[in-house]
């Protein structure tokens, strides 16, 4: 069986937005909103996904709610590990 280590994908998925916009992975905190603290615009968020689901070889659905930092980490986290199993 294959194990996740769920800090690195963490990590990774704030490297990801952290490129988005070129800001410090250390300012990015779980619960950051990223269009209000951020002004992340839907075309980031999509360049994001897009990037999330290239580097983790999984598929975002549009009706997945990922508004802050610690949304994508959850839902790329799950997907990972289902992968994994």
């Amino acid at each position: 069986m294959m194990t996740v280590n769920t800090p690195s994908i963490a990590q990774e998925v704030v490297n990801i937005i952290s490129k988005t916009k070129e800001i410090k992975p250390s300012r990015l905190r779980v619960s950051s909103n990223l269009s209000k603290e951020f002004g992340f615009d839907t075309v980031d968020v999509v360049d994001i996904i897009l990037e999330l689901e290239k580097n983790f070889k999984i598929i975002i659905p549009d009706e997945v709610p990922l508004n802050t930092v610690g949304d994508f980490v959850d839902y790329v986290s799950t997907q990972a590990i289902r992968q994994a199993s």
